[in-house]
């Protein structure tokens, strides 16, 4: 197509919202007009199905819950006063909290300010607040933030160590529903540690964020910690950054959670239009559908060209492939559904993997994200009449081009900055974009089987480690092989799970279980000294 049709195409498909300073452009996705029309039943079916969701209908039925993250935003559409009263209620106290640790009034038990923040979660529990965190923050910030975010030992070492002797200061927020999501649980205990080992009161220096009644809640009313919020079990954890979830690390932060509410309730608004031309997240929907065939056949790599957007990709993994892939469909058809993302940030990446998607296997689709605004105030000129922003601009631009020109489809979504209301209206393109996309594909977006099957499964694991470490202390002192110890536990299937385990037994001195390597590393001798 030559530049001129497509700059046509251009202003015929582009989609503009003054209020949100937000375009998306769809020109370079190379559907037609029949496409659009031939998908119109399905999408005003997905409009349809959307409004019920949104009115309170069981969206998710393995769990037998509404899903509701849009009333967040809009509590007066909630399907009943109670819901909505306790949305505002919440909201009202993560800011009157917020205000009175910045006050001072709730502070470290020997006295000052909360100065820091260490954030405990997994998941949708920590990837919202640490994409916003990340692309809201700055040298105003009212507090530093830290995330425990895994339940791996050396990463929360190097997060206590960047705290190093601001502890006293430091203020915990725990997030989990259940209150028994292991990762957390262990962070939560690790944290615990630390502040007994420093001398402080961990419940002094401890919110919670959680379901009420939750194992969570009962020890935080027990331990008398700070304040506790609730966790609703209608917000699911990969859209509850617009719940204390999110709200409550960002407004400590310092950031302004009513404009980023209101991002999201003016995208929120815009994407319930049923013309599908007036509808940015109808557009991404169809877009999506399109490029992969409606099947998944490609990925969508997201590329925003600045560096406040680096986690947003990351944040739209768990959204995304988390609503969108699973094995059956509404009907319980065996689809094999999803949705690959990944991305960086521009134009980092045109020196990293932007070679082979100009010329190499060709299975995405690529999201731009442009951000109109370089800086606060003037910029160098690097070059005669070219600031450094003119030249990121510039490597957008030309990228886009070069794609398009080899065949590479791409979706450019430009902002005219980063704020607290562009950011929230992003997290809502996107939650609505997904659960128009998944309609379309006829699954399921609210539910996460595969999730929960991964958790039983590392249940499996740790009980065998329980039965292992029974035999080898037992046994003090003999030696056993991978193979000798699965037999004796009446296990030999199990034999390489056994190996994974005594291997990381041994590299450990937790458990007092030590290794005599063998000439292969599978024949190596483990027992318990």
């Amino acid at each position: 197509m030559q530049k001129l049709e497509l700059w046509e195409r251009y202003k015929n498909r582009l989609y503009e919202n003054a209020e949100l300073g937000m375009t998306v452009d769809t020109s370079r996705i190379d559907f037609s007009d029949r496409f659009l029309d031939e998908m119109e039943p399905r999408m005003q079916k997905a409009h349809a199905e959307m409004a019920r969701l949104e009115e309170g209908t069981i969206a998710n039925p393995d769990e037998n819950r509404m899903v509701g993250h849009y009333w967040l935003r809009t509590p007066e559409i909630a399907p009943d006063a109670a819901i909505s009263e306790e949305i505002k209620a919440t909201l009202a106290s993560v800011k009157a909290f917020a205000a009175s640790v910045h006050a001072g009034n709730i502070a470290p038990p020997d006295g000052g300010h909360f100065t820091n923040l260490l954030v405990i979660g997994i998941g949708g529990s920590a990837l919202g607040p640490q994409f916003v965190a990340d692309s809201l923050g700055g040298d105003q910030d009212r507090m530093r933030l830290h995330f425990f975010d895994n339940t791996d030992p050396d990463g929360m070492d190097r997060v206590i160590s960047d705290i190093g002797k601001g502890l006293q200061q430091t203020l915990v927020v725990v997030i989990s529903k259940s209150g028994a999501t292991k990762e957390t649980r262990n962070g939560m205990l690790e944290a615990r540690q630390a502040f007994a080992g420093a001398g402080l009161n961990f419940a002094a220096h401890t919110v919670a964020v959680t379901g009420t009644g939750s194992e969570l809640d009962r020890t935080a009313s027990h331990e008398k910690w700070l304040a506790r919020f609730p966790m609703w079990d209608w917000v699911g954890g990969r859209t509850s950054v617009t719940s204390a979830v999110g709200l409550l690390p960002a407004a400590l932060q310092g950031i302004d959670i009513d404009r980023l509410l209101e991002g999201a309730r003016l995208c929120d608004r815009s994407t319930r239009a049923t013309a599908t031309r007036d509808n940015p997240a109808a557009l991404l929907a169809l877009s999506w559908f399109h490029a992969t065939g409606g099947k998944g056949g490609r990925d969508m790599v997201i590329l925003p060209y600045k560096d406040r957007l680096l986690l947003f990709s990351r944040y739209l993994q768990q959204l995304i492939m988390e609503s969108l892939g699973k094995e059956r469909d509404l009907a319980g058809n065996v689809v094999l559904q999803g949705l690959a993302v990944y991305g960086n940030k521009g134009s980092t990446d045109q020196h990293a993997y932007v070679q082979q998607l100009r010329e190499g296997v060709h299975n995405f689709f690529v999201t731009f994200i442009e951000v109109l605004k370089d800086r606060d105030g003037f910029s160098l000129e690097v070059d005669p009449g070219a600031t450094s922003g003119d030249y990121l601009s510039g490597f957008y631009q030309g990228t886009r081009g070069a794609l398009y020109e080899n065949g590479r489809e791409s979706i450019t979504i430009t902002v005219d900055e980063i704020t607290p209301l562009t950011v929230g209206a992003l997290i809502a393109l996107y939650e609505r974009a997904v659960g128009l996309y998944a309609s379309l594909i006829n699954v399921n977006a609210y539910h996460q089987p595969g999730v929960e099957a991964g958790k039983k499964a590392a249940g499996t694991v740790l009980k065998l480690q329980g039965e292992i470490l029974e035999l080898l202390r037992a046994q003090r002192g003999r030696e056993f092989t991978c193979e000798e110890c699965a037999l004796a536990l009446a296990r030999p299937e199990e034999v390489e799970t056994v190996f994974t385990i005594l291997r990381h037994l041994a590299a450990n001195p937790d458990h007092g279980v030590s290794a005599a390597k063998g000439e292969r590393v599978w024949e190596s001798r483990f027992r318990f000294d």
